[in-house]
């Protein structure tokens, strides 16, 4: 249309309000019977049962497998639950340097926030994430042990030192805009914006340390070298084929999953909290919340700011399909009673709740009564 080779054109379409409040045109169908996405997703119980066995070689029972080896276990299960809390894409979480983690304090807090590269990401817009306390608790028990580890054993092998390109970071400067000061192995300075060093670039970035130079990303193999991002799909493709094997005889349908189906999951579950802590825990009215929406947007547009996507249509209908039409605030009619827990909710209530949902829903996994009495 814009070269004037159509008058007018064929496709309807409609306008829906993008990331930034833009007006954005779209398609107004599709298909009959297209499918919004090939989406899944996991309940919490059902997500630390595959953790457990795919990444932890646990048996069905919980125990320990018997020949179970646990190579980078700790390392598999801290990037699992990174995903699962924070709701990032797999090169997103897997690009993190060291000093981008989110640190715990001893004050305590249930989440903490970082911060997202517009480099790393999908729509090349910087983001801030949340990750839970637990989760980056498993990350900083990776880096002080097997990560640590792996570096040791690297600096005693002169691993460092014979890679064809490094840049080890001098310093770094800016607030608002970080930049990272360089130089390379050949002696040549240079400089890099944070949120311009692609995902390429960050693996070769390395920091001084006691013993020598260390990577500064996070995630390593055992060689010490810096962990691909595309490998981990072959980490949660091995663990789903455990499960198959070790869960077959409890579980009619063993537990599997993918990188992104950790992200649709953390979309299911924030909805479900968010959703709760304004209809339950804020106890507001009608008119109040109606007041709240206006401010701060409601549960479905703050899981669409968590997750970065530009279209909340995308939220609605593809992560979040299996509650599109349920209400949720009947669902989460809280019983009396203690409501100690996460975010007010209890462990017990929320397994209800999830359990409830992936009955009434198409493709949620969960415990199926074999596994339960088991």
């Amino acid at each position: 249309m814009d070269r004037g080779y159509v008058v007018v054109n064929p496709v309807e379409t409609r306008t829906v309000i993008g990331r930034n409040g833009e007006a954005v045109s779209v398609s107004a169908a599709r298909a009959k019977h297209a499918r919004a996405g090939n989406v899944r997703w996991l309940t919490p119980r059902a997500f630390r049962l595959w953790v457990d066995v795919g990444l932890r070689g646990h048996t069905a029972d919980g125990r320990p497998g018997p020949g179970w080896v646990g190579r980078l276990e700790d390392r598999n299960a801290a990037y699992a639950g990174l995903l699962l809390s924070s709701g990032m894409r797999l090169t997103e979480a897997a690009s993190l340097l060291l000093f981008e983690v989110p640190r715990t304090r001893l004050e305590g807090g249930r989440y903490y926030g970082g911060r997202l590269a517009r480099a790393v990401t999908k729509t090349k817009m910087a983001r801030t994430f949340y990750a839970s306390a637990v989760a980056l608790g498993e990350v900083e028990g990776y880096v002080e042990s097997t990560r640590a580890d792996a570096v040791r054993r690297a600096q005693a092998r002169g691993r460092y030192e014979r890679l064809a390109e490094w840049r080890l970071v001098t310093h770094q400067s800016g607030r608002l805009r970080r930049v990272l000061h360089w130089r390379d192995q050949d002696g040549v300075v240079g400089q890099t914006p944070l949120g311009e060093a692609t995902a390429a670039e960050r693996m070769t970035y390395f920091t001084e340390g006691p013993q020598g130079p260390e990577p500064l990303w996070l995630w390593l193999n055992e060689s010490g070298l810096p962990f691909r991002p595309a490998s981990w799909e072959n980490v949660f493709r091995t663990a789903s084929q455990r499960c198959e094997t070790v869960l077959a005889d409890v579980m009619a349908e063993p537990a599997f999953a993918t990188p992104h189906m950790a992200r649709h999951s953390f979309a299911l579950y924030m909805l479900v909290v968010l959703d709760y802590l304004m209809d339950q825990r804020m106890a507001l009215t009608a008119e109040e919340r109606r007041d709240f929406r206006l401010l701060y947007g409601d549960p479905w547009r703050m899981v669409q700011d968590l997750l970065g996507h530009a279209d909340l249509e995308t939220t609605r209908r593809i992560y979040l399909a299996p509650v599109a039409d349920l209400q949720l605030r009947s669902l989460l009619a809280e019983p009396s009673g203690d409501l100690a827990g996460v975010a007010g909710l209890s462990q017990e209530r929320m397994t209800s709740v999830f359990a409830r949902i992936a009955r009434e829903s198409e493709g949620i996994q969960d415990l199926d009564e074999r596994m339960e009495v088991a």
